[in-house]
């Protein structure tokens, strides 16, 4: 009899597991479970990707509910982890910016100059540029490629303004890619309209309203540019560059330009005709001991806007030595009249180095009227500094 009704009730506890009325209850709730977190997650996803999708305050998402704080709440996104850009990345948004894209082209309410400082390391004329900057400020920015040391500004214009640098060695490529390095970075300023290369040894020859407005208002950049037919000219020209840049096409000039916007937008837009000097242009007797900061961009802007540039520099260099450097400037030779006699130079001159020296001479036009060449002079030892500075209220006069 036990053992029937134990058989019995083992028999009734098995088959309670095939009665749906608790079990299948249990089921429900669990079938439940899994698709609300899936819908959970979903909708989480969703918006989640709207955020990076859509980042700005007008947002896809907001639109979908009540604009109502969405502009003060909706900036829940996580924030990208900070890279410093290479040169690269940093030429080609600034191109893409200003070229790609296509946007009108709109003048800032308060257009800049850049100057684009290209030194080992100290500025021996801080306080000089100190004083022609003041009184100035938003009508100008500073950029220092420093390629060796990095000294303690005395100016506090000049304070954390180098940008990123690498070595330069003075006639190889390294010296150009120096200066594209330059005009990337001050090109991401949109404020930035011209810009002046300069260096440790440069002094400024006129007041500040006179070199902004000579620069800020010029339809050209001031590049230099001749063609020299002697050995320093076209008996430096590589024929590898060809079919490129043929003989004719190779031009010279000075290192120190003064460039508009859309110039130097298109520099760094350049691959083609900077590979060429970089791969065949070297201080070498193979390449013809050539030297790319003298060529290069003569030589690009002469085939591809030839009526948008000066054909001369604004900054004034002495020659006149014959050497491989100009004449360097110094205490003895600073002088109110060696500085007026620079300003009042209203002609430029080139020397070709054929065997037979040819002087090129042409009036310095400035949208088609004859006016003074230089705004900039150099080369200046750092030991004429304070003579300039008690010069520098007489001899910068705009008159």
């Amino acid at each position: 009899m036990h053992q029937s009704y134990m058989k019995i009730k083992q028999a009734w506890r098995l088959g309670m597991k095939d009665i749906p009325i608790f079990h299948g209850s249990r089921q429900r709730s669990q079938l439940k479970k899994p698709t609300w977190i899936i819908i959970l997650v979903s909708l989480v996803s969703f918006f989640v990707i709207c955020a990076y999708v859509f980042p700005s305050r007008n947002s896809a998402v907001c639109s979908l509910f009540s604009s109502r704080g969405c502009n003060k709440h909706f900036d829940w996104r996580i924030p990208a982890l900070a890279r410093e850009l290479t040169d690269q990345e940093i030429a080609s948004r600034v191109v893409v910016r200003d070229v790609l894209m296509n946007t009108p082209a709109v003048v800032p309410k308060s257009p800049k100059i850049a100057f684009l400082f290209l030194t080992p390391g100290a500025l021996p004329f801080e306080k000089l540029w100190d004083r022609f900057f003041q009184g100035h400020e938003g009508k100008f920015s500073i950029y220092i490629h420093a390629s060796k040391d990095r000294p303690v500004r005395l100016s506090r214009y000049f304070v954390d303004r180098e940008i990123r640098s690498y070595a330069v060695a003075w006639g190889k490529i390294t010296m150009v890619d120096a200066e594209r390095r330059l005009l990337a970075n001050a090109l991401k300023d949109p404020e930035n309209l011209h810009f002046v290369l300069l260096s440790e040894s440069c002094i400024p020859l006129r007041d500040f309203d006179y070199t902004y407005n000579y620069l800020m208002y010029t339809n050209v950049s001031f590049v230099d540019n001749f063609s020299d037919p002697g050995v320093h000219g076209h008996g430096r020209y590589n024929e590898r560059m060809g079919p490129v840049i043929e003989k004719k096409d190779f031009q010279k000039g000075a290192q120190w330009f003064t460039m508009k916007r859309q110039h130097a937008v298109i520099v760094l837009a350049d691959y083609l005709y900077y590979s060429k000097f970089h791969d065949y242009c070297k201080p070498s007797k193979e390449d013809g001991y050539c030297y790319s900061d003298e060529h290069y961009l003569p030589t690009f802007f002469n085939m591809l806007d030839p009526a948008g540039i000066a054909n001369w520099s604004v900054t004034h260099v002495d020659w006149s030595e014959k050497k491989w450097h100009p004449k360097a400037y110094k205490r003895r030779d600073v002088s109110y009249e060696l500085l007026r006699s620079i300003t009042s130079i209203t002609e430029s001159v080139h020397i070709t180095s054929e065997a037979k020296e040819e002087a090129k001479i042409r009036p310095c036009l400035w949208n088609g009227n004859e006016r003074p060449c230089f705004l900039f002079a150099r080369k200046f030892a750092a030991e004429t500094l304070d003579t300039l500075l008690q010069l520098f209220p007489n001899y910068t006069s705009s008159s």
